[in-house]
């Protein structure tokens, strides 16, 4: 294998690393804010308990953010890979035969046909010309 290779793939492996990094230590930042909230309960020698909303919603905005790299990265590759259900496939144009108000000639070339335009065929097929 070239050096270049193993470069690009370690490059690649730290770009999923560090998502799952930030996302395990937000979920250790809830964890404990949930935990020493609990624990202060138990203490009988406070009166009242406060919860550590400050580092619960820092780790919440980490917990997201690295989840949602993570499970992104996942759904573009298996997009691209077409491992998707068919409602999350991207949409590809119709054929020109199937499109409404497109008619293809013996030429092989589009025609559209609008509204108007055939308004005036029915006014010139209705006048006799």
């Amino acid at each position: 294998m070239k050096q270049t290779h193993v470069i690009t793939r370690f490059i690649a492996v730290l770009l999923l690393a560090i998502p799952g990094v930030i996302a395990t230590s937000g979920f250790l930042l809830m964890k404990n804010a949930i935990f020493d909230y609990v624990v202060e309960h138990g203490n009988d020698k406070l009166t009242a308990p406060v919860f550590q909303w400050v580092p619960f919603t820092i780790g919440l905005l980490l917990f997201i953010l690295g989840v949602g790299f993570i499970g992104g990265w996942i759904f573009y590759r298996d997009r691209k890979r077409n491992y998707v259900a068919a409602r999350f496939r991207e949409k590809r144009p119709k054929p020109p035969s199937l499109r409404p108000g497109v008619k293809i000639s013996a030429k092989g070339g589009e025609q559209t046909s609008s509204i108007s335009g055939l308004q005036e065929e029915r006014t010139n097929h209705s006048n006799g010309s």
